[in-house]
C-alpha cells in the first residue's frame, strides 16, 4: 500500500523540531514514532493522528476527520484527517502537535 510522500515530507518538517522521532512503516504506511510512542501516521487513506481514547470524540467533531477502521474494526484513540484537512500548514501543524501532545502523555519507552 501506497502512502503520499508530499505528505510524510510536510510531516518530517512539522516533526523537525523533536529529537528523536522515528519512522516505522506500519499500518501499510508510515508511522512516526516519538519516545518510543506513535504520533502521527500517512496511509493511503490520509493522515492518522493518534489523539488517545478520552480525546476521541472531541477530535472526531472537528471537519475533514473519521474513525480510523482500516481492519474493519474502529480502532479507539486514532483518527484519520482526509487530505482537505492538512492542506494547509497550518492545520497539518496543528494535527501533528496534537499526536505529539497526546504522545507526551505516555511513558517514553
Amino acid at each position: 500500500m501506497a502512502y503520499d510522500e508530499a505528505l510524510a515530507a510536510r510531516v518530517r518538517d512539522v516533526l523537525s523540531d523533536h529529537i528523536g522521532v522515528v519512522e516505522k512503516k506500519m499500518f501499510g504506511g508510515l508511522a512516526f514514532i516519538w519516545r518510543g510512542n506513535m504520533t502521527v501516521g500517512i496511509t493511503q487513506e490520509g493522515l492518522m493522528v493518534r489523539v488517545g481514547k478520552e480525546n476521541s470524540d472531541e477530535a472526531l467533531a472537528l471537519p475533514h476527520t473519521r474513525v480510523m477502521d482500516f481492519t474493519g474494526r474502529p480502532m479507539k484513540g486514532f483518527i484519520y484527517v482526509d487530505t482537505p484537512g492538512v492542506e494547509c500548514e497550518a492545520d497539518l501543524r496543528a494535527w501533528v502537535d496534537r499526536g505529539v501532545a497526546y504522545a507526551a502523555t505516555l511513558p517514553e519507552k
